[in-house]
Order: C-alpha cells, then structure tokens, then sequence
C-alpha cells in the first residue's frame, strides 16, 4: 500500500485531530460577547415561554429571519445556559468541528463511489489512472483546511451565525445520507462491473466496497429530514440538490437517472425555501431601496466580482473585516466586465479540461460547486446585507468546500508523482500551511472578544465603515459614553444621511441628555425615512411632552401604540403623559395596560399604585426611555 500525505488517519484519530485543532484556534472566541445583532437571535424575552416556541414557528415576523429551527435551537439554548455567551460560543464552536468530520466523511465516501464511465478517474483531482481510489485519509487534510482557515471566523466566533454552523451539520449529515442512498446497484450493474473488473464474483478497482444491495430507502428518509432541517435554519443550504448532482457526476463521470429523480422533491423544498426566504428580507428586513436597485447588468458584474473576491479569500488568507467596503456599481467602467469574463473563462478553462482529459474531472466540479453554492448572495437577490456591503465572509461558509476538497485532492495528486524523497518536503509544507491558517484564525478571533472591539478594529481596516460608526455609537452610549457615542452618530449620519436608524439614534441620545428641543428634528427626519418606525414615535413624544407640548406627544404616543400595541413602554409612557394632563382614569387605564402587557414592570406598579392611593393622584412619573 502506498505511504500517503496523510497515512493511516483512521476516524477516530482524523475526529480527535480535527476537534482538538479547532477548540485551540478558536479557543480566543469562547470568552468572546455578544456583538451586532445577537440581541435579534439569542431568545428575546416575549418568546421564551412554551407559546414563544409555537410563535417561533407559525409567526412570520417573531423572529429576524424565519428560520424556526435556528430559533428552536436557540429558545433550548437559552433555556439551558440563559445570557451567559460561553455555552453559545462553545457550541458554536463544536458545530464547525462536527461540520469539518462530516466534510471529511463525505469525501470519503464520494472517493469510494464506483465509476461507470469507461476511463474515467476516481481520483480527487482527475489523475489519469482508471478505477484508481483516493490516496488514503486524505479527506482530513480538506477537513482540516475547512476547520482551521481564517475566512470561517465570523461563522463561528459570531453568536448569531450559527445559522451557519447549524444548517452545515444537517447539510452534510443530508449529503451523507444521501450518498449512502445512491451508492447502490443500478440496473446496469453488468457493465459497472465490466468497467471496473471483477475478480470471480467479487467486484474489484473503485467499485470494491461500493456496497452493491438492496438501496435503503431509510438512508433516504434520513437524508431528506435532515435537508430540511437545514433549509429551516438557514435557505442557503436549498443549494444542496444541485450539489450533489454536481458531486455524483464527478464520481460516476456521468448523471444516472436514478441518482436524480430522488432529488427533485429535494429541488421544490429547496426552492420554496428561497422563494419564503427572499420574500422575508424584502418585508420584513427591509432589502429595498434605492441601494438595491441594479440593473441585470450590473447584477452580472457584482456577481463576477464577488466570485473573485471569495476566490481570493480562500486562496490568500489576509486582509479579513467584518464590513468589507461597498464596491461602487453605479458608474459601468469597461474594466469591470473584466470580473465576469473571467470567471467564464475560469469555467471554460475547466471545461476544455475535462473535455480533453476526460478523466479530469476535480476542477470543474469544484467551480460548479463554489459557484452554485454562492449563487443566492452573489447579487442576483437581494439581501439585506447588500445596504453596506456586497460581501461578508460568512457568506460561503458551505462555498468553500468545493475549492478545499479540490486543494486537498491536488495535493494528493502532487503526492503520488514526486519521489520519495521530496514526500518529507511536501508534508512539511502542508503542516506549515495548516499552523498558519489556524494562528490566523487565534488572531482573528480576537476581534470579536466584546462589540466595542470588533467595531474598532472593523474601523481600523475600513474607516469607511459607516455602519460600524453607527454600531459602536449605541455600544458607547450604553456605556454612558455620550460624547464619544455623538461623534461617532454624526460620522456615520454624515456618510448615510438617508438610514433612519442613525437619525432614530441621534435623537433618543439627545433625549437621554435632556436635549429634546435638538432632539425633535432628528427624530421627525427618522420618521420621514421610516414612518412605520414606534420607537421613533415614541421617543419623538418624549421629546414633545418635555418641551411643554402634551397634546401633540399624546397623539405621538397613541400612534407608537398602534403600530406596537404589545409595547408596555408605550402605554406607561401614555399614561405619564395623561397624568400629567390630569386625565387620571385615562391615565390609570394606561398603567395596567402596560402591566399587563408586563407584569414585572416597577414603574407602570409604582403609578398606578399611587393613583390608586392618593385622592387626585400624585405628580405623574419620569417618561421611560
């Protein structure tokens, strides 16, 4: 048997390795906070009951994204270990683990599929020698790539992220499955073991353990629960049908029939995911606007250049930033269809290829692949994303796997063809390869100890970050930092004049600082821009009844209650502002509408109370803000 870069990794050892490896690169994540929009996904207050879990399913609008099983996982999460962000980050962190093993297992069984394209390789990289299998384990050489390259930090050290973590175990869990499924006999069994050869009854070459019998159709059931169970955490995984097409024709050197049609119940939950999940970023998320209006030709070029982008990333691991800068699309410059062009040509290279040497298979299934796989965020759709920038790292988590498992088979190629002498050369240089890639995610992971941290260090690499601005004004001023918080409102409103949020922000900071005659503008200019916006109205009446002016925050108050009427703040701030008035009934009525809403609030307890107490009530309570 032939010495290999990987020799003799058996499962347990490739598990251990791989689970040891990612718990050191990553071990800078686990005391790590929450940062951006954790709050929207760690189990808000209103669904942590047993009816928020039904509400996690059957409202559209309860969560940020309607991922019920992403927020399940969560609402148990938060059930076990509440607010503490260790049991998230933890978990997080063995999910890209398992993810990793399960990458190497389906390597492992692709590798061991059986051809049935007379002269076809079976080699990872398409190596010109029939029936010849993968060199052995090297599927952990791609697990480990896919474990310990920097580009999966914001996966995995961002809390919310586990959409990404999460849905990739039940993606590859699905593809297993599924593959287990399909390798099975066909009905030409005699001429797939006329081209790979038998040896008496006995088939030999790459069909030798293909597990010819019975096709288990629960393997099937398994694979298809399991897939939609990753569409429910996160619709990108609607792309695995096509991957595994993909996946299948680069083992078999051809599509079988029978491997297909299983798959199109597979294609519809796919796409009736995407189509629900697109539809939820335009209603609820808010991707539109004039950001998102591009014409198909831009759209292609944002497309082409995205996939480089990506391309680059994995290839040379640097230069990462959670806000990447938002590439200009509106001026079309003649240099810019360069980015298209070249990635047909990079498809067309593969192609001829394969077209050539038909055994060489590796290189265009693994654009097929990373391309696929991209194709929901290249910019084709909308998502919300898109407003600050055109791409993010986690956006191809699942990408990747294509272009590791091409490195990896590459590398095995390389392997079988220098002498052996220069195999010492060649494993060191893979060793090194994994260290760095895996002190570059240490590094990395820093980042993202604490909010203030990462938006610092997102500023820092891209000053233009303006969203990054806006972020660390709200973490500043929750600090009491109000000065510092204003400066930072003020870069990001000079940057983004039309996004409501840093108008909205703006104004609750100046009426925190008793500046409500300031205040009054931003906020009637956050309304312009977002009129459907309670809070806004909320404060904006805050604002309005400190500068002497009760009848105009009531009405203000009373439309933040209608398009919020579960906001407790509101009614109590109502009833301040009835009390105040002298409308002590109205005001009463306010006050235990807030209490019911929320039976542990103080203040709506304590004003009513007093109402209730005292003949004419009392002086009404501070406004909450």
């Amino acid at each position: 048997m032939n010495k290999t870069l990987t020799a003799r990794v058996g499962p347990p050892l490739g598990v251990a390795v791989v689970f040891l490896a990612v718990l050191a690169a990553y071990s800078p994540a686990l005391g790590g906070g929450f940062v951006w929009d954790d709050d929207a996904h760690v189990t808000k207050a209103a669904l942590r009951s047993v009816h928020g879990l039904w509400r996690i399913w059957t409202e559209l609008g309860a969560t940020q994204q309607y991922y019920p099983v992403l927020h399940s996982a969560f609402w148990i999460e938060h059930r076990l270990w509440g607010d503490s962000t260790l049991g998230y980050h933890l978990l997080n962190v063995l999910l890209h683990a398992t993810a990793a093993c399960l990458f190497a297992l389906v390597l492992r069984r692709l590798w061991n599929f059986p051809e049935v394209a007379p002269g076809a390789s079976g080699s990872p990289a398409g190596d010109g020698v029939p029936g010849q299998s993968a060199t052995r384990d090297v599927q952990w050489l791609a697990a480990c790539l896919f474990a310990l390259h920097p580009i999966n930090v914001e996966s995995v050290a961002w809390v919310s992220e586990q959409k990404n973590t999460l849905s990739a175990v039940f993606y590859l869990g699905a593809a297993l499955a599924y593959l287990g499924f399909a390798n099975a006999p066909s009905p030409d069994r005699k001429r797939i073991l006329k081209v790979v050869g038998v040896r008496g009854n006995r088939p030999v070459g790459s069909a030798a353990g293909a597990g010819f019998g019975s096709r288990r159709w629960s393997l099937y059931a398994l694979g298809s629960a399991l897939f939609l169970l990753a569409v429910l955490t996160k619709s990108v995984t609607a792309t695995l049908p096509a991957a595994l097409g993909v996946a299948l024709w680069w083992r078999r050197g051809r599509l079988l029939r029978r491997d297909l049609l299983p798959l199109l119940p597979w294609l519809a939950v796919g796409a009736g995911a995407g189509i629900l999940t697109a539809w939820v970023e335009n209603r609820f998320i808010g991707a539109q606007g004039p950001e998102f209006d591009l014409s198909f030709l831009q759209r292609c070029i944002l497309a082409g250049r995205a996939f480089w982008f990506y391309i680059g990333k994995l290839l040379w691991p640097s230069g990462f930033v959670f806000i990447y800068p938002r590439w200009d699309m509106g001026a079309e410059s003649v240099w810019m269809f360069v980015f298209p062009l070249a990635a047909l040509g990079l498809l067309g290279a593969a192609w001829l290829l394969f077209r050539f040497r038909r055994n060489c298979r590796g290189p265009l299934a693994a654009v097929l692949f990373f391309g696929g796989s991209l194709s929901p965020v290249l910019g084709f759709l909308n998502v919300y994303p898109f407003r600050f920038s055109y791409v993010a790292d986690h956006f191809q988590y699942v990408a990747g796997l294509g272009v590791f498992a091409l490195l990896a088979g590459g590398a095995d190629w390389l392997w079988r063809r220098v002498a052996p002498l220069a195999r010492p050369v060649l494993a060191a240089a893979a060793a090194l390869t994994l260290a760095f890639l895996g002190l570059q995610t240490w590094r990395l992971c820093h980042d993202y100890r604490d909010a203030e941290t990462l938006y610092r260090a997102t500023l820092a690499r891209n000053p233009g970050a303006w969203l990054a601005d806006l972020n660390l004004g709200s973490v500043l001023m929750e600090k009491g930092r109000l000065g510092e918080a204003e400066s930072h409102y003020r870069v990001a409103e000079r940057e983004e004049p039309e996004f409501y949020v840093t108008h909205f922000d703006l104004g609750k900071l100046m009426v925190q600082e008793k500046r409500a005659q300031d205040a009054i503008p931003e906020l009637n200019e956050a309304l312009r821009l977002s009129p459907g916006d309670a809070q806004a109205r909320d404060n904006l009446a805050i604002a309005l009844a400190e500068t002497g002016r009760p009848s105009d925050a009531e009405a203000q108050f009373r439309q933040a209650i209608q398009l919020q009427p579960g906001n407790p703040t509101a009614h109590y701030n109502l009833g301040v502002a009835l009390q105040a008035e002298g409308r002590l009934e109205a005001a009463a009525r306010s006050y235990e509408e807030a209490l019911r809403l929320r039976p542990d609030f103080p203040q709506a307890r304590q004003a009513l109370d007093q109402l209730r107490a005292l003949p004419g009530g009392t002086e009404p309570g501070e406004l909450g803000r």
